[in-house]
């Protein structure tokens, strides 16, 4: 093939015949080197050379961006390859991979550098809420929350959902999510709302846990949990000792009152809750489907754990069974009966102070539950199983799980002897009544 020192005129003068699907022009100066054009006017610098025996091209480039001594060049380094028996279009196609490898890692980096902590946040939510009860996964999801939404309760006039404490920390950069920052965020939150603050606290620590072996996200968090340092936990300061639990000789006016409450729904939440010793929450989310009459069970929606199983005592049963069904909730609200009845803190105020009993929480009614059962010296276990526990080693040297009908001898004569301490007639081997079903807001 003819050969013709390249110059710029030669190679800008260059055309393919129009009879002709390709042209070529090789150069003299150097091997190997030629430019390919086609009708449409396209050129481009290429290298033809042999290789095991076996005619090889590779593309150079344009010659609107590579200059002669630039394809000149790069011939030679190809010869060069192919001299060490390389082949050039693999090594091109090896750097070419290299090089998207290069800019996928950057690319990776850029993304991790700009990773919000909410959007971690809801990929942790998202892939554990299988595992969770729910009114766990809720409380992450309040406690993160940016507010600002309507609210009938609970914003102590406000009409509006506040920011939960750790709302400040989710715009951060996951990357920015420092001991430092934790701490700076420990000690406003610690200040401003400190039960709160320590909750979630705890529930951050647990997300970075999460995150440490992420395979995406831990080399980002590192090995190092930044919510788990000295000055974090001493800003947010010790819970308070909570002793309110009703004492035995208080059970009379407790109960005299509270079933004088003029709402059902409300006087037989509250002796539930104490009969039970249950989470508050939990025992506000009981629905029908959750009481199997035929085994005498009632399904607790486990604020962690997810659901737990325990007696349905022949009293809580005949509270429940009183009750009118209006929806799915046991404890239905008379006004929505779609939801769940507003916490009645108020009522119970009321009935306390009526009983003369003072400062007693909802928590302290689920205390009080715990505390009655040693008068009866009740296993430690069969306590921590109803109530959703897992008994300390100190407790319990081995922890049992015990099945529902050995539950029940327990708890039927711990509810026994709370009714009988109250001073509250009631024959267990008594039938409830069937159901009634309410159609309607009454």
């Amino acid at each position: 093939m003819a050969k013709i020192a390249f110059t710029a005129g030669r190679v800008s003068g260059f055309k393919c015949p129009p009879d002709k699907a390709q042209a070529f022009l090789w150069d003299a100066t150097t091997h190997g080197l030629g430019l390919r054009t086609t009708p449409a006017g396209k050129p481009s610098y290429v290298f033809q050379g042999l290789l095991d025996g076996k005619t090889i091209r590779v593309t150079i480039g344009s010659p609107a961006t590579w200059s002669i001594s630039q394809a000149q060049t790069k011939a030679r380094e190809i010869q060069h390859l192919i001299d060490e028996g390389k082949d050039p279009r693999e090594v091109k196609r090896q750097a070419a991979a290299e090089r998207e490898q290069r800019q996928a890692a950057a690319q990776a980096q850029e993304r991790a550098q700009s990773l919000t902590v909410c959007e971690a946040w809801h990929t942790y939510l998202q892939e554990r809420r299988a595992h969770w009860g729910e009114r766990h996964y809720q409380d992450h999801v309040v406690l993160a929350r940016a507010g600002g939404q309507p609210a009938q309760r609970g914003t102590r006039g406000r009409g509006v959902t506040q920011p939960g404490p750790l709302h400040p920390l989710m715009g951060l950069a996951l990357v920015e999510l420092t001991p430092a920052a934790v701490e700076s965020w420990a000690s406003t939150q610690g200040k401003a709302r400190p039960t709160s603050a320590r909750l979630a606290w705890r529930l951050l620590r647990a997300f970075l846990s999460w995150c440490s072996e992420h395979p995406e996200l831990g080399p980002i968090v590192g090995n190092i949990n930044a919510a788990k340092t000295r000055r974090a936990r001493e800003a947010l300061g010790k819970a308070g000792t909570k002793d309110d639990a009703l004492l035995r000789e208080q059970l009379p006016g407790w109960f005299a009152a509270v079933r004088s409450i003029g709402n059902p729904a409300i006087a037989a939440y509250l002796q539930t809750l104490l009969l039970i010793g249950a989470r508050p929450g939990e025992v506000l989310e009981l629905r029908w489907e959750d009481i199997n009459t035929q085994w005498r069970g009632l399904t607790i929606r486990d604020k962690v754990e997810g659901t737990r199983v325990i007696p349905l005592t022949p009293y809580v049963w005949h509270l429940l069974n009183a009750l009118p069904r209006r929806g799915e909730y046991v404890f239905a609200s008379t006004s929505k009966p779609t939801q769940p009845i507003a916490k009645p803190h108020a009522a119970h105020a009321t009935a306390c102070k009526v009983a003369g009993i003072e400062h007693l929480t909802f928590h302290g009614l689920r205390r009080s539950f715990k505390s009655l059962t040693e008068w009866l010296e009740v296993p430690a276990g069969v306590v921590a199983q109803i109530m959703g526990h897992k008994p300390s080693a100190t407790a319990e040297k081995h922890y049992t799980v015990r099945p529902l009908d050995l539950l029940r001898q327990h708890h039927e004569r711990i509810e026994a002897w709370i009714l009988e301490q109250a001073g509250v007639p009631f024959d267990a081997q008594a039938e409830p009544g069937k159901l009634r079903v309410v159609n309607g807001y009454h």
